[in-house]
């Protein structure tokens, strides 16, 4: 039994994004509870240790490396690092080494602390099929693993059919949100960047330009509405180039390209109608925000985004790029429809995406690995 736990977070990247900024909302939440280090395979990707309350104790080491090619000369590097920890928490596949590395030290069998991986979703690189490696690779890892965390029906299918996972290994918990963040109406200046054209709607996402995320396609269906529609994208990437030079062949001149926002909860009630145009996604943490502040839906059928929004919601939810454009202009032409979309997507959002039963769920979890259950609590 720990007193007050020490925890190592090991991701792939710490680029504020979904499970950066539900781990960074965790720790925050959890105050001076745990001491917490964080390291990231990609040492220049760190961009959500802003997102961390000043007041909560945090670190980040100078650890080995958890990008390169397995070996176990590295490995032997990277388990001596873990057995400095109470609780070692992996995140997605950048951050397999260090499941690997436990597992053949022999995991807390051997003396090392338990681990517990999360798994959010996929690169660009597996949006058409996983890959074959990469499952064999997490089928042995995985084996000394605590348990293994996923958000989506979909993802918990794929942890225990293709990684085949016990089923008492694998834990669904969805991602929740402070709703009542969400409930009072934003400032019409809350995103800076944005210039209104008068008489159109707002068309919003929040998203990192990545590839996977596929904004250029969002584009292309707003511009088949132009007259009536404007674009808002809240975000930074690599991507933004693209996108912009697709508004531009696109004649959509007037895309408002907002950059990196946080604190959702004070813009995202701005938007007429939200939109997901991504390749890949689980269970996107945006759309509950959009849920919560009342806005209706019209995404790719990726993850699980069509059991995510309400029952009226989900014809909005379509298979391909025309689909999309025409549930966008659908929405646009119908304020009632819209409003009534809206309704039931915040009452879903209230039901069932609450924060307070994710933050109970990982205390639970981690607590239980650590033998001490109460100890976040």
């Amino acid at each position: 039994m720990v007193d007050r736990p020490s925890i190592l977070h090991v991701h792939g990247s710490f680029s504020l994004g979904g499970k950066e900024a539900r781990a960074v909302r965790l720790m925050n939440i959890w105050g001076d509870k745990a001491r917490h280090s964080i390291v990231s395979a990609d040492p220049d990707a760190m961009g959500a240790r802003a997102a961390i309350d000043p007041t909560v104790d945090v670190d980040f080491p100078d650890g080995p490396s958890f990008a390169g090619k397995p070996g176990l000369a590295r490995y032997r590097v990277i388990t001596a690092f873990l057995r400095r920890f109470d609780l070692i928490l992996t995140y997605n596949w950048g951050s397999m080494d260090a499941v690997m590395a436990h597992r053949l030290a022999g995991g807390a069998a051997a003396g090392l602390p338990p681990l517990i991986h999360h798994e959010d979703g996929f690169n660009a690189d597996e949006t058409a099929g996983l890959k074959t490696k990469r499952n064999l690779f997490r089928r042995v890892g995985l084996k000394s693993a605590h348990a293994m965390v996923v958000p989506s029906v979909r993802l918990e299918g794929i942890a225990r059919n293709v990684w085949k996972q016990p089923a008492g290994k694998v834990h669904l918990i969805r991602n929740g949100i402070d709703i009542a963040r969400y409930a009072d109406p934003p400032a019409p200046d809350a995103i800076p960047a944005l210039r209104r054209t008068p008489g159109k709607l707002l068309v919003g996402t929040l998203a990192g330009l990545r590839a996977v995320k596929n904004i250029p396609r969002l584009v292309r269906a707003v511009a088949r509405h132009r007259d009536r529609l404007q674009l808002v994208v809240v975000g930074e990437g690599p991507e933004r180039d693209a996108i912009m030079a697709e508004a531009a062949a696109c004649g959509l001149d007037d895309i408002c390209m907002a950059g990196f926002m946080d604190q959702p909860w004070r813009f995202v009630g701005l938007f007429d109608i939200f939109a997901l145009s991504s390749d890949s996604e689980q269970f996107p943490i945006s759309l509950v925000e959009a849920m919560a502040a009342g806005v209706p839906a019209a995404s790719m059928d990726v993850g699980d985004v069509a059991n995510m929004v309400s029952t009226e919601n989900r014809p909005f939810i379509v298979s391909d790029e025309p689909g999309l454009a025409g549930a966008l202009g659908r929405l646009a032409e119908d304020a009632g429809l819209r409003r009534r979309l809206g309704e039931a997507n915040r009452q879903r959002a209230v039901r069932d995406y609450a924060e307070h039963s994710m933050v109970d769920s990982y205390a639970c979890l981690y607590g239980e690995a650590m033998a001490s259950p109460m100890i976040l609590r």
